[in-house]
């Protein structure tokens, strides 16, 4: 890689973590190229992506970003994982290690929040931004539903009271 690939290498991890609101790092040794086509599928189906950089590059990204907190983890083979969605990478990441186990979260970033192992696993657990905007929905659509049940009940009793009447005086 030529100085001019690094810089544009950093150019666009600075925009990864000035941008996206939730990164995951991850030890990936071990992992195999067809498990790493896994794991970016996997992320993409969820609208995760992952990275995999120079952990010096990855350093200079961090320099004046909120998500300078990762800096440590930083060590060894690792890569990123980053969403706009907060649980999406979280969950996705989240997910693939509990079938492969040489997949080893090391922890993350929420914007200017540091995450450990465990809160990573616990967002994974979270519903994503969609699934929360469908229940709100729901929850808004319930007492018009509720509503229109309610004006309609009377008048469909008091149909079924003129058809008991029409029957009882028919029989």
């Amino acid at each position: 890689m030529d100085r001019a690939e690094k810089k544009q290498c950093v150019a666009s991890l600075t925009d990864v973590f000035k941008t996206t609101s939730v990164v995951v790092v991850a030890h990936y040794s071990g992992l195999s190229v067809v498990q790493m086509q896994a794991l970016r599928k996997q992320m993409r189906a969820a609208g995760a992506s992952v990275r995999v950089a120079k952990n010096r590059l990855v350093k200079i990204a961090l320099q004046g970003t909120e998500s300078a907190s990762i800096s440590e983890l930083m060590r060894g083979p690792t890569l990123i994982a980053y969403s706009d969605d907060p649980v999406a990478a979280p969950k996705a990441a989240v997910a693939f290690a509990k079938n492969h186990d040489k997949l080893v979260i090391l922890g993350g970033t929420m914007r200017a929040t540091a995450l450990d192992v465990d809160t990573v696993r616990s967002l994974a657990t979270l519903p994503s931004l969609d699934e929360l905007r469908a229940k709100l929905v729901g929850l808004i659509q319930a007492p018009t539903a509720r509503l229109a049940r309610l004006t309609t009940a009377p008048a469909a009793k008091l149909a079924r009271v003129f058809s008991a009447y029409a029957g009882k005086d028919a029989a």
